[in-house]
């Protein structure tokens, strides 16, 4: 098998990776999952589609990921690596769609406008 490569985005976040057979290393910057991504909530959301089919010891992944926060990071690789499996095999896409892996999640910040604080947030009102 020659190597896939995929991408994946949420918010700001960007994750660009390689797949490769292998013996199930994920590198993130150069460094291990376990490193980059110290919680083990976020190594559990990374690996949802590897354990969704059975194959997290088949492929080693090699990630380049910047941009954005560590939970956007986390859900930008998801992505990618769901897309790069259907890559690989087609037949597994309605298998991770109906866990929600293949859709891109369009929410981002909303800018702040001229003249409020914060996107949505009013000054106080003062009628005198």
């Amino acid at each position: 098998m020659e190597v896939v490569n995929a991408l994946g985005r949420r918010k700001r976040a960007i994750a660009r990776i390689y797949v490769s057979e292998g013996t199930g290393k994920i590198t993130i910057n150069k460094r291990d999952l376990t490193q980059y991504f110290p919680s083990s909530i976020l190594q559990y959301v990374v690996k949802q589609p590897l354990n969704k089919l059975g194959v997290a010891e088949k492929y080693d992944i090699k990630v380049n990921l910047y941009g954005g926060g560590f939970t956007g990071q986390s859900q930008a690789l998801r992505l990618a690596i769901s897309r790069a499996l259907v890559k690989i095999n087609p037949e597994d896409k309605p298998a991770l769609r109906a866990e929600g892996f293949m859709t891109r999640d369009p929410r981002s910040v909303e800018r702040k406008k001229a003249g409020q604080p914060k996107a949505r947030k009013r000054f106080q009102f003062s009628k005198r």
